[in-house]
């Protein structure tokens, strides 16, 4: 279904779950248009289950961008394409560890392995710039968010909510559960591109120590 996102914008939808069958088919149609090259797409941005297209309103009408996107052949039995794979290191040591295995019924060491044991796709960034949603969290460490969300999370924090995993690219606020950390730099406005995570890529986290994280920090400044 196609429809009106504002006055410069209009959605492709294609489901409401967080599902990779769904995601895939937003990332073929992502790929679709950028070989259609239609006039006065400015830009399109994929989300769980939806692609928003920008476009520039002094190129093309929003009536006639719907009839063409009409015209691209997007195909129902997409498969996600493989993008990058990344493995990205993590002290264990989040503030809500504790809590997370007393909810749980599991031991740290437990939740260690599940968290680390997954590979997690990139849905979708936002929230911040750089902020990858990553699924599909171990149904076990599926939790809710905090009630009551930090004023402050560190850069680098991981944490998890619902289904999902997350790395906070830069300092924020959040309410999302914190079982570690990692000294890797997700957002940089001099790389190119800024974000180190892309939607398609897949994450997969590595447990480190204390020092291994301290070596890790000292060669990322």
């Amino acid at each position: 279904m196609i429809s009106p996102l504002g006055d410069t914008a209009v959605t492709l939808e294609f489901g409401t779950d967080i599902d990779r069958a769904v995601n895939a088919r937003v990332m073929a149609a992502r790929d679709a248009l950028a070989m259609a090259h239609l006039p006065g797409v400015v830009e399109t941005v994929p989300t769980f289950g939806a692609l928003a297209v920008y476009f520039d309103p002094l190129e093309i009408g929003q009536e006639k961008l719907i009839a063409a996107l009409g015209e691209v052949e997007f195909f129902a039995d997409a498969t996600l394409a493989p993008g990058r794979v990344h493995k990205v290191p993590v002290l264990y040591d989040g503030p809500d560890l504790d809590a997370v295995a007393q909810t749980t019924g599991l031991s740290s060491d437990e939740i260690v392995k599940l968290h680390s044991g997954a590979d997690y796709h990139v849905y979708m960034l936002g929230f911040l710039p750089g902020f990858a949603y990553l699924g599909d969290l171990p149904e076990k460490l599926s939790l809710p968010r905090l009630k009551e969300p930090r004023t402050r999370v560190p850069r680098g924090s991981v944490g998890i909510a619902e289904g999902l995993t997350a790395v906070y690219p830069v300092e924020s606020p959040g309410g999302w559960r914190l079982i570690g950390r990692t000294p890797l730099i997700l957002f940089d406005l001099r790389a190119d591109p800024p974000s180190l995570f892309a939607p398609g890529d897949t994450v997969s986290f590595q447990p480190i120590g204390q020092a291994e994280f301290d070596r890790l920090s000292g060669a990322g400044r």
